[in-house]
């Protein structure tokens, strides 16, 4: 498990520095971004074992995002497990996440250990 790379993409700094927190204790290997745009610049240097993307971001927000890494010619990007965090579940149904790419989503606030547990799984298999 150790240096497993979790790249969070997520605009509220609240958010992403306890989700930091919490994965840093599990000893993965963390970077962060705001927005989708800032994903696929990350994604172009090397890619992750998993990414946890907000729904709701500017620039590009994580549906767009997610089509986009689902349709990279690298099968290392393409492949990544990518777990939705959203304030606005209601407006989706786990169709919409599925079908732009995403294994699973978490709904906010966020349940942590859910969130670890994910990762986990996501990263070991």
């Amino acid at each position: 498990m150790a240096g497993k790379k979790v790249l969070i993409a997520e605009d509220s700094s609240v958010i992403q520095n306890l989700t930091k927190k919490i994965l840093a204790i599990q000893n993965y290997e963390i970077a962060s971004v705001k927005n989708g745009k800032q994903v696929l610049a990350k994604l172009e240097k090397g890619p992750y074992d998993i990414i946890l993307m907000d729904i709701n971001m500017p620039t590009m927000d994580g549906m767009e995002c997610a089509k986009k890494i689902r349709a990279s010619e690298d099968p290392a990007i393409k492949n990544i497990p990518l777990i939705a965090i959203t304030g606005n579940a209601k407006n989706y149904s786990m169709e919409d996440f599925k079908s732009a790419g995403f294994n699973e989503y978490l709904q906010k606030p966020l349940d942590f250990d859910r969130l670890v547990e994910f990762v986990k799984e996501y990263t070991e298999s």
